[in-house]
């Protein structure tokens, strides 16, 4: 049950706190929020790009207080979120993202992920905070599954025996220092629930893609091909382009968190798997084929080697979701795609910032 809001606040409105809220996922979060008529604190520290244009973006839209604070940062944190106990929701986006980062730095990559989680846990159990909390997982937890037979059908990688996908009773396979963290962060979410009673919820999730992403990180690479082709930038795919994901468009996954909350006793202590599941399916290769024929003519790229951690297929099966959330994808592959690749036609100025390192799925 939701803390009890105090004299004078707007009953049908709600108090939701998003850490990392002015990156991709986190700005599309709080501008559907503060355009509900809910109030959003926002807590970011700028460190990534274009996130200070996501927040300028934000601020017209509502009812926004922002917070530049690092989730390291222990007392910084706790103060934060005393300030605001009588939360509602609690949205932990923030993290470092890149699987390449937390091999070149593994230190900085567990203190932001695996320690800034449980700071934002702890500050909600010291506060005594009764808001439900929603964890931003990956599917990065449950390893390479090199023990899963793989196949190639019609020029991609696919699951030989995993006909609707990865369901949550896999074994969870941490590969990597960004597996690592991000599946300790999983795991604490889960049992704060179970020990202290907090309600979280974990979503473990597979290729977000939309509005907003700048695709400058080694995650986002639907974005960054759509980019980086549009912009005449250079664009190299890690790999021989066969591997897949399921894709995820921002607004299911944002319908998704909106299902979790609404669901509250059912989903807390839960996991999920998050992502288009078997009925969007893209593979690199696809998706530059898909660009060439956008701009009518052939996408230049080119190849290098396979990196640390990375998955030949990974496709979500979501029936706990549907079943449990009531959820379901609505934005096809197809209609995604023609979307964000307009978007970022439609925004081109917003990419003329100096150019982001190269990067790929």
């Amino acid at each position: 049950m939701a803390a009890k809001a105090p004299r004078g606040r707007d009953f049908d409105k709600m108090k939701i706190i998003i850490t990392g809220g002015a990156g991709f996922i986190g700005c599309n979060a709080a501008s559907r929020y503060l355009r509900r008529g809910d109030r959003v604190i926002v807590v970011d520290n700028l460190g990534r790009e274009g996130v200070e244009r996501n927040l300028e973006w934000l601020r017209p839209q509502g009812a926004l207080e922002f917070a530049r604070i690092d989730i390291r940062d222990r007392s910084e944190l706790s103060w934060l979120f005393g300030q605001h106990r009588d939360a509602d929701r609690v949205l932990h986006l923030a993290a470092q993202v890149a699987v390449t980062t937390s091999v070149t730095d593994p230190r900085a990559d567990f203190e932001v992920n695996a320690l800034g989680t449980f700071n934002v846990l702890e500050a909600m159990r010291e506060a005594r905070m009764e808001a439900a909390f929603l964890y931003s997982s990956t599917n990065k937890v449950y390893g390479e599954m090199t023990d899963v037979g793989i196949c190639e059908s019609n020029g991609r990688y696919a699951y030989q025996s995993l006909p609707t996908g990865v369901s949550e009773d896999r074994c969870l396979d941490f590969h990597s220092p960004y597996g690592c963290s991000k599946g300790a962060a999983d795991q604490y979410a889960i049992d704060y629930h179970r020990i202290y009673g907090l309600r979280t919820i974990v979503f473990r999730q597979s290729c977000i893609y939309g509005y907003r992403q700048f695709g400058a990180e080694d995650q986002g690479w639907v974005a960054w091909f759509m980019i980086a082709a549009q912009l005449g930038r250079p664009i190299t795919v890690y790999g021989d382009g066969k591997q897949v994901r399921d894709i995820l468009f921002i607004d299911d996954l944002l319908d998704a968190y909106d299902a979790a909350f609404s669901a509250r006793e059912a989903a807390f202590g839960r996991a999920y798997n998050i992502g288009g599941g078997v009925e969007n399916v893209l593979s690199l290769q696809e998706l530059i084929s898909y660009i060439g024929e956008r701009q009518g003519r052939k996408l230049p790229h080119a190849y290098d080697n396979w990196r640390p951690g990375d998955q030949k297929v990974f496709v979500s099966d979501i029936g706990r979701a549907k079943a449990e959330l009531g959820w379901t994808p609505k934005v096809t592959c197809a209609r995604g795609l023609d979307l964000l690749y307009d978007w970022v036609s439609e925004n081109r100025e917003l990419f003329l910032a100096p150019a982001p390192a190269e990067s790929a799925l």
